[in-house]
């Protein structure tokens, strides 16, 4: 008997985090569009997430940047045209101002 409830209530865990998973899958395509936000500081794109990780491009104050994912706490990932090329890469949440503007961030 003991058995039958555990494997019931393994199964039923197990169910109910799959659904969780899909619900927010769901939600993450309906938010993938790029939101384009002007940066307050002079910002560089890093080529991955560590302030240690290679600049890709350095971006001016009132630049645009399009804000493709908020990646965690510390960094968006980021497309920008820089010298007519686009370039892909990861900015630090701060250089757009006010906590909250860039997308996935509601207040």
């Amino acid at each position: 008997m003991k058995r039958t409830a555990l494997l019931f209530l393994a199964v039923s865990s197990l169910f109910a985090a799959c659904t969780s998973t899909r619900d927010e899958m769901g939600k993450a395509a309906a938010d993938r569009t790029p939101v384009a936000h002007n940066t307050i500081v002079d910002c560089p794109v890093y080529d991955g997430m560590k302030k240690t990780s290679a600049i890709l491009a350095q971006t001016t104050t009132g630049n645009e940047v399009q804000v493709t994912d908020t990646i965690n706490a510390y960094f968006v990932r980021v497309r920008l045209d820089k010298d007519g090329q686009t370039k892909v890469g990861y900015m630090d949440r701060r250089c757009f101002g006010e906590r909250g503007n860039e997308r996935g961030n509601r207040k």
